[in-house]
């Protein structure tokens, strides 16, 4: 039994949830000019929870050149590493293989570098992941929105939506080469929405929200991304259009100017 493993049966029994897991790059490779998609898959993914595509996870990441065995005594030890938020886009029980996606903003910030030179047999922690954000779907009509940071949870939601479902889905993406394909139902009317410097506060996806001939009967939502457009949106959904809370997903994913940490801290002050 490896350090790893056996933490992690120390750490299940103190808590009931799992330690960290030592991830394992199978493959990794560009799934458009700005979105990488890594496949972690071993040993440390047996025991993985099925169900959880659109669940949230936290990564830990080595330091460049960082060996394999420092970086798992530190993991082990509890360290301070250096922790990002990620979805967990697939997992696939078959064939043991996780997936997890990347908005690549070059070697700017620890996850994206980390991913821009992702290869196999690389390696990085993995805590989580949590649950799905949208675990019931019993809408008229479902109101998908997301930018790039958010296009694993909201491509997770469609996939796992009644085949005869009905809306729209909005995707604000960097260039017209970042279109993705996704098994949603083809009652989804899907729009990519172009905003070439993702740096500065679009409105285009709520715009694109308000113009919209309101359907009839129950709205359920799924939308993430920047924080200013998120809240704008959220008050659009709660006040103008009063939808249920039970039947809103809606959550910021980062801030302009702002690093996850300090993005977070933000977040636990705004309540």
């Amino acid at each position: 039994m490896t350090f790893i493993s056996n933490l992690k049966q120390v750490a299940r029994k103190a808590t009931g949830r799992p330690g960290p897991r030592l991830l394992t790059v199978s493959k990794a490779w560009r799934l458009t000019p700005n979105m990488i998609r890594v496949v972690f898959a071993g040993p440390e993914l047996d025991d993985f929870p099925q169900g959880r595509e659109g669940g949230n996870c936290k990564l830990l990441l080595p330091e460049p050149n960082e060996a394999r065995e420092s970086f798992e005594e530190r993991l082990a030890e509890g360290a301070s590493l250096t922790k990002r938020t990620y979805t967990v886009r697939s997992f696939n029980a078959d064939t043991g293989e996780l997936a997890i996606d990347f908005v690549a903003h070059g070697d700017g910030g620890p996850a994206s570098r980390w991913a821009s030179h992702a290869k196999p047999g690389d390696f990085l922690g993995f805590a989580g992941p949590s649950g799905p954000k949208v675990t019931h779907f019993e809408a008229d009509f479902y109101l998908v929105a997301a930018d790039p940071s958010a296009i694993p949870v909201a491509a997770a939601v469609l996939e796992a939506m009644p085949k005869e479902a009905k809306g729209v889905a909005i995707f604000e993406i960097t260039s017209q080469e970042d279109k993705q394909s996704f098994d949603a139902p083809d009652g989804i009317d899907i729009q990519w929405l172009i905003q070439p410097d993702p740096h500065v506060v679009s409105t285009a996806q709520e715009d694109f929200i308000r113009m919209l001939d309101w359907p009839e009967g129950r709205v359920q939502t799924c939308i993430a991304g920047e924080s200013s457009v998120i809240r704008s949106l959220r008050s659009f959904l709660h006040n103008e259009k009063q939808l249920p809370r039970e039947d809103i997903y809606i959550s910021g994913y980062w801030k302009i100017g702002l690093v996850e940490d300090e993005h977070q801290q933000m977040k636990q002050k705004e309540g």
